[in-house]
């Protein structure tokens, strides 16, 4: 099987980082970045056989993890947050594709100096929300590209949503599985809210020194939009009233995030 290196980042994940890290077994190396957590997190990943490196301050989201990736042993990466896990299907498909013939020439250096096969592995992401398992809105399929070659693709983004891009230069593309990564969306819809509030302040600051600018209608235009988008562009309605609720805390969310912006302009020391 060709070696790979499992990354999750943590924070205070006593309750969940077991599942799932115990979901990334077969993994050649199990790394956990730490920014500071003080309760059990750091010791139930250490007794899994994770290898527990520490970060702080935290860097950011996406410059937390591509600081993971780069402290891994190996060179392909499977990167998950601390509140996801493979599936059982997803489990399989991996280990049988890291175990195919062949597969570790697909992340080589060949004679010519290019490589041979893709540079990452897609796959759809399974959200439960407020105890159920959603699959309209923006939950599913939510596909997620978390497996990946380090030397072909890393981290971007604008933080607090990171993803895995592939650099310019890199060949092969990007391939997708048919197994999901499941995502407990929210511990309860206190964290929800207080996750909205705190991304939305990161967004803000993110747009502000990107030098974007909103004007006096945007929060509300943003705000609509979040809404429509997920409760009827992509049928949230669907998922009854967790769906009707998640639809309307994507409009909060437009709606913070712009609102937010404006206070910095009106500020202007940032």
């Amino acid at each position: 099987m060709i070696p790979v290196t499992g990354c999750v980042i943590t924070f205070q994940e006593e309750d969940r980082i077991a599942r799932c890290l115990e979901s990334m077994d077969f993994c050649g190396e199990l790394l956990v970045l730490d920014s500071g957590s003080t309760d059990r997190t750091v010791e139930i990943a250490r007794d899994l056989g994770a290898r527990v490196e520490v970060q702080v301050p935290f860097l950011g989201h996406r410059a937390q993890k591509q600081r993971a990736v780069e402290l891994a042993r190996h060179d392909w990466i499977l990167s998950l947050d601390a509140d996801e896990w493979l599936s059982e299907e997803l489990r399989s498909e991996l280990r049988e594709l890291l175990g195919e013939e062949g597969f570790a020439g697909q992340g080589g250096a060949q004679a010519s100096g290019a490589f041979e096969g893709p540079a990452g592995f897609s796959m759809p992401r399974k959200n439960r929300y407020l105890g159920r398992w959603m699959r309209h809105g923006k939950f599913w399929p939510d596909t997620k590209l978390r497996l990946f070659d380090r030397r072909r693709a890393c981290w971007g983004g604008t933080d607090p949503h990171d993803r895995v891009e592939l650099k310019p230069e890199a060949r092969g593309g990007v391939r997708a599985l048919r197994g999901a990564i499941l995502h407990d969306s929210y511990r309860d819809f206190g964290e929800h809210r207080r996750t909205v509030e705190r991304f939305t302040d990161i967004a803000a600051e993110a747009l502000w020194k990107e030098g974007k600018r909103a004007g006096l209608l945007a929060p509300w235009l943003h705000g609509l939009g979040g809404f429509v988008s997920a409760s009827l562009g992509k049928m949230g309605v669907l998922d009854g009233w967790r769906g009707g609720l998640a639809a309307w805390m994507a409009g909060r969310y437009g709606y913070l995030k712009y609102r937010k912006l404006r206070k910095l302009q009106k500020k202007g020391d940032w």
